[in-house]
């Protein structure tokens, strides 16, 4: 019984074979091997059907391995994807304004220019100034904070000696504006 069956599973998977296989015009009019069907029935049992007589002939052959033919694929050129490039540098360039920070004697607040991703100047908006010796103090302090801070490219700076509330209020205020410019 499972012998007919099987025989019958392997006819008729030939039979849907060889109707493809003529429909797609890879089939000769005499004889056609179905080596598919059988390996997919494991059995060892090739079936060769005359498409001229509408016979069946079974032998008990070993069915020959068949070779896939090659698809080819189509060749796909990829889109180029455009760079952007930033400027080198760790800050995005534009101006930006610290904080207000109390220095004791007054406020200090610094403003950041930052030119290809470089610290490049910085302006104090407000400084202790409404006393003298403040006035003196400052105009000495603040062209060596600067200088400090654009050779650094930071806010992490030396305090100056003498100057210790106005260069602590200098550097929290230019820290807060490079970290605006750092999160551009």
């Amino acid at each position: 019984m499972k012998k007919r069956l099987l025989s019958g599973f392997v006819f008729a998977a030939s039979a849907i074979y060889v109707a493809y296989q003529y429909m797609s015009g890879n089939v000769s009019s005499t004889a056609t091997t179905v080596a598919d069907a059988t390996q997919t029935a494991q059995s060892p049992i090739a079936t060769t059907v005359d498409t001229s007589t509408s016979s069946t002939q079974t032998t008990s052959t070993p069915t020959p391995t068949q070779t896939p033919t090659p698809v080819s694929t189509p060749v796909v050129t990829p889109t180029p994807v455009p760079v952007v490039t930033k400027p080198k540098g760790q800050y995005a360039d534009g101006t930006y304004t610290g904080s207000a920070v109390d220095a004791y004697y007054g406020m200090v607040q610094v403003q950041a220019v930052v030119q290809n991703g470089a610290l490049a100047t910085v302006t104090f908006l407000q400084y202790p100034s409404d006393r003298r010796t403040s006035q003196q103090l400052n105009n000495q302090v603040m062209p060596i904070l600067k200088s400090e801070a654009i050779k650094a490219q930071s806010a992490n700076v030396s305090g100056v000696s003498g100057a210790t509330h106005t260069s602590e209020a200098f550097i929290q205020s230019l820290g807060d504006a490079l970290a605006q410019a750092k999160n551009s």
